[in-house]
C-alpha cells in the first residue's frame, strides 16, 4: 500500500514564497512516484494538529525553510507528536541555524571558517568590533557587508538584544556542494549579478548563473567536497543537505553555512546537483519520503481543545 505522505509548505518565515513556489515541483514528484499526497498550506499550528489527528498521515514531507521549517521548531514537534519527517531531525536543524555554534562546530573538526565573534546588537553599537574591515554582520535573517564606518549607517535591526555574527569578509568565488546521504560529488560556482549571494540573487529568476561542475583545480573541488560532508556527517543530516564556501587563492575554502532543508524547486541547487550524478527530481524526493523518520516516543497522545486525548502516532 503506498504511504500517504502530507505535503507541509508555506509556513510563517520570510521565506513562506519560496517554499510555496516549491510545492507543485513537489507534489507533482511526490505523484508520479506513487504516493498519496495531501497538500497543507501552513498558516496556524492547530490547524496543522487538526489535519495530522484527521489524515494520520504515514510521512510529512517538510517543504518547509527559515524559522518554523529548518531551525527545529517543527522537527521537534513532530518528535513529540511520533511522525515520520524528512530531512533532518531536530539537533541538525537547530545547530544549522545557529550561524555562531554551527561555525565552532565546523571549526572543531577541522573546517576552515572566517575569523568572527558573536555579541549583541546593543554592544555591536556601543563597543564596535575587533573584526577589521571589511567584515560581515549576520543575524539568523539577513546579511549586512560593512567595508568601513560608513557602512554601518545601513544596518537597522530594531532589537537591540538580538545576537548577531561579525565575521571577517572573504571575497572571491561563492561555491556550494550537496551532500547525498553522507556523500558529496560535485562544486557548483555561482555568479551572481549583484556583488554579494543575497536572497534577492537566490530567489529572483536570472540574477545567477549556475556553473555546474565548477571550473576549480581538483584539490579545490575535492576540499570542498570533503567539508560538506565532515559537515553533514557531524551534525547528523539525513538525505540531504547543502553547504556554501567562498574561496579565494589566499584564504582557501572557508565554509559559510549548511543548509539542512535545501531549496527544492526542480531548477534548485541541490536538485541540479542530483540531475548531474543520475538521481532525477522525483527519485530525490521520493528518497527523502523513504528515509524519513523521527525520534519515536511511546504512547504519544494529542489533546483536542476539549482536552480530549486522541492517539495521533
Amino acid at each position: 500500500m503506498a504511504k500517504k505522505v502530507l505535503l507541509l509548505y508555506g509556513g510563517f518565515s520570510a521565506e513562506r514564497e519560496v517554499s510555496i513556489s516549491a510545492k507543485s515541483d513537489i507534489l507533482n514528484a511526490l505523484i508520479s512516484k506513487g504516493y498519496t499526497v495531501i497538500e497543507h498550506n501552513l498558516t496556524d499550528v492547530w490547524h496543522l494538529l487538526d489535519v495530522l489527528r484527521t489524515e494520520k498521515p504515514d510521512v510529512v514531507y517538510n517543504g518547509l525553510y527559515g524559522n518554523w521549517g529548518e531551525d527545529g521548531e517543527i522537527q521537534g514537534l513532530f518528535d513529540m507528536l511520533g511522525i515520520p519527517y524528512t530531512h533532518s531531525g531536530l539537533n541538525a536543524s537547530a545547530i544549522g541555524m545557529n550561524k555562531h555554534i554551527c561555525k565552532l562546530i565546523a571549526a572543531h573538526n577541522g573546517v576552515k571558517v572566517a575569523q568572527g565573534e558573536k555579541k549583541t546588537y546593543a554592544e555591536y553599537k556601543k563597543n564596535g568590533t575587533k573584526i577589521p574591515f571589511p567584515y560581515v554582520i549576520k543575524p539568523v535573517v539577513g546579511v549586512f557587508i560593512i567595508r568601513n564606518a560608513t557602512d554601518t549607517a545601513q544596518i537597522n535591526y530594531s532589537d537591540d538584544s538580538l545576537e548577531v555574527l561579525i565575521e571577517q569578509y572573504i571575497a572571491g568565488r561563492e561555491l556550494t556542494v550537496a551532500c547525498f546521504e553522507g556523500k558529496s560529488y560535485v562544486v557548483t560556482e555561482l555568479k551572481a549579478k549583484n556583488e554579494f549571494y543575497d536572497y534577492e540573487a537566490k530567489y529572483t529568476a536570472g540574477y545567477t548563473q549556475h556553473i555546474l561542475p565548477a571550473e576549480l583545480d581538483k584539490d579545490v573541488a575535492k576540499t570542498c567536497c570533503r567539508y560538506a560532508e565532515i559537515m553533514h556527517n557531524v551534525l547528523g543530516c539525513r538525505t540531504v543537505s547543502r553547504c556554501d564556501f567562498r574561496y579565494n587563492h589566499t584564504d582557501g575554502v572557508v565554509f559559510l553555512e549548511i543548509n539542512t532543508n535545501p531549496g527544492m524547486t526542480s531548477l534548485s541547487l541541490v536538485p541540479e546537483q542530483a540531475k548531474y550524478i543520475g538521481i532525477s527530481y522525483a527519485d530525490l524526493c521520493a528518497r527523502l519520503v523513504e528515509n524519513a523518520t523521527c525520534r519515536n516516543p511511546e504512547n504519544v497522545t494529542l489533546a483536542s481543545d476539549n482536552e480530549k486525548n486522541v492517539n495521533c502516532a
